[in-house]
C-alpha cells in the first residue's frame, strides 16, 4: 500500500490545469512549432508523424546521387595515381549507408546520439579518404565523388534527428570541401562554376530536406492540434478539458486502489499518517476539478488547452456566456479565432499575431417575440493581423456566429460580433 500511496502523491501534486496544490501555478511554455527546435508533439528523434516514410524518400536520394558519383569515379579511374583510397572510401560509404538504415529500421525508427555520432564520424573518414586521392590531381571540385555522396548521406538523418543537427552536419561538409577547393592550388574564375556545382550537390540535399520535413511535421501539428481543441466544441456548457478527463481517470484509479485496500483489510484502520494524508490530496483534487467543472466553459479549455491559441490568445468570458452558443456558432467563432492568429496569412510587418476575445456582457433580444433570446456581444480585437490579408474562411466562419462589423485600429482587425443565443432560463 506504501507503494500505491507514494504513486497517488506524485500523481495529484499539481491539477490538470497546471494548478498546483498549494494554488500557484506553473507558467505556460510559448508555442513550439516543429521547426530547427523540439516539439511537445513531436519526438525529433524518432520517425513520427509519416517522417519515416520521408526519411525511406531521402534515402533513395541518397542512394541515386551515389550511383552517380560512382559512376563519375569510374569514368575518371585512369585520373587516379593510387585509386586504392577512394576505392575505400566508397567501400566505407556503402557500409555507413547500409548500416545506419538496418539500425533506423531496427530500433523503431530512431537513432541513438552515440550511432548518430558514429555515423558523422564515418562520414567525414569517407571524405578524408576521398581528399587523400584527388589532391595530387590539383582539382578538388571537378575529381571529388566520395566526398560529395558523404555530404548528401547526411539526408538520409532527416527524418530520425533534429534537423538543426543534419543541417549542421552538412554544413561542416560543405565546408570542408570548400576549404579544399581553395587549398589545392588550382583557384581560378573559370572553376567557380565546378565548385558552385561540387557544394550543390554534396549540401543542397539535406537542406531541401530539412525544408521538406520541418513543413510537413508543422502541418501536422497544426492539424492534431486543431483536431484535438475542436472536440470542445460538443461539450457541455461547464466541463472539464480533455487533460482533464485522463487525470480524473488516475485519481479514480488511485481512490479505487486505495478503498479496496481498505475494504480487503490489507489497509490497516485507522489509517497511518501517510496513507490518510494520500486520502485527504486525492478528496482535494476531486473537489478542485468539480470546482472547474463549474466554472470554466469549453471556450476556456479551447484556448488553454491548445499549442497555438494558448500563447496567442487572452479570453475574457467573466460570465461564461461562451457556453450557451450552439454547436454551429460554438463552431465558428474557434474557426474564426484559429485562422486569425494562425499563420497562413499575412501578418503585420513586426508585429506577432494574437487575439484578445471578450464576450458580455449579455442582454435581452427585443426582436425574439415569445421565445425570448439573449444577445451575446464578441468582441475580438486582433494584433499582427491586416484585414486585407485575412484568411476568407474566417469571415464565413464569423457569419456563423452572428451579425458583425469589421473595423481597423493601429493596422489590425477589430471585430465586433451580435451573436443570439436562447435564454438559459427559458430552456
Amino acid at each position: 500500500m506504501s507503494s500505491i500511496s507514494s504513486l497517488v502523491q506524485n500523481e495529484v501534486e499539481e491539477n490538470t490545469l497546471g494548478v498546483v496544490a498549494s494554488g500557484q501555478r506553473k507558467a505556460r511554455s510559448p508555442l513550439k512549432l516543429p521547426g530547427f527546435a523540439s516539439s511537445r508533439i513531436i519526438d525529433e528523434n524518432a520517425g513520427s508523424l509519416g517522417t519515416a516514410f520521408l526519411g525511406f524518400g531521402a534515402m533513395i536520394v541518397c542512394v541515386i546521387i551515389a550511383v552517380f558519383s560512382l559512376g563519375k569515379f569510374t569514368v575518371q579511374w585512369e585520373l587516379y595515381s593510387a585509386p586504392a583510397a577512394e576505392v575505400v572510401a566508397w567501400l566505407l560509404y556503402a557500409v555507413l549507408l547500409v548500416s545506419v538504415l538496418v539500425v533506423i529500421r531496427r530500433n523503431d525508427d530512431r537513432l541513438s546520439d552515440g550511432m548518430f555520432i558514429g555515423y558523422a564520424l564515418g562520414l567525414l573518414l569517407v571524405v578524408a579518404l576521398d581528399l587523400g586521392a584527388v589532391w595530387p590531381l590539383h582539382d578538388v571540385s571537378g575529381t571529388s565523388t566520395a566526398s560529395i555522396a558523404a555530404g548528401v548521406g547526411v539526408l538520409a538523418l532527416v527524418g530520425v534527428r533534429p534537423l538543426r543537427q543534419v543541417l549542421g552536419t552538412a554544413v561542416v561538409f560543405g565546408a570542408l570541401l570548400l576549404i579544399a577547393d581553395l587549398l589545392d592550388g588550382n583557384v581560378r574564375a573559370d572553376s567557380l562554376s565546378a565548385t558552385l556545382a561540387m557544394l550543390s550537390q554534396a549540401v543542397l540535399p539535406a537542406v531541401i530536406g530539412c525544408f521538406i520535413v520541418r513543413s510537413f511535421r508543422r502541418m501536422v501539428t497544426l492539424e492534431l492540434d486543431r483536431v484535438l481543441v475542436q472536440s470542445t466544441v460538443s461539450a457541455p456548457r461547464y466541463a472539464v478539458g480533455m487533460l482533464a478527463s485522463e487525470e480524473l481517470a488516475r485519481l479514480d484509479l488511485a481512490a479505487e486502489q486505495l478503498l479496496e485496500g481498505v475494504s480487503s483489510g490489507r489497509t490497516p484502520l485507522p489509517l497511518d499518517a501517510k496513507v490518510a494524508q494520500t486520502a485527504a490530496s486525492l478528496a482535494t483534487e476531486l473537489r478542485l476539478h468539480l470546482i472547474e467543472g463549474r466554472r470554466e466553459t469549453w471556450l476556456y479549455h479551447a484556448v488553454s488547452e491548445s499549442e497555438l491559441l494558448g500563447p496567442a490568445v487572452t479570453l475574457s468570458d467573466p460570465h461564461s456566456l461562451a457556453g450557451l452558443l450552439d454547436p454551429r456558432q460554438r463552431d465558428g467563432l474557434l474557426s474564426a479565432i484559429w485562422l486569425l492568429v494562425s499563420e497562413s496569412g499575412v501578418k503585420v510587418v513586426g508585429a506577432d499575431r494574437t487575439a484578445r476575445v471578450t464576450l458580455g456582457p449579455s442582454d435581452r433580444d427585443p426582436n425574439s417575440g415569445a421565445v425570448r433570446k439573449l444577445i451575446v456581444p464578441i468582441v475580438i480585437e486582433t494584433s499582427g493581423v491586416a484585414r486585407n490579408r485575412v484568411d476568407p474562411g474566417a469571415w464565413d466562419a464569423i457569419r456563423k456566429v452572428g451579425k458583425h462589423a469589421d473595423s481597423v485600429l493601429d493596422g489590425s482587425l477589430r471585430l465586433e460580433i451580435e451573436c443570439i443565443v436562447d435564454s438559459p432560463s427559458d430552456s
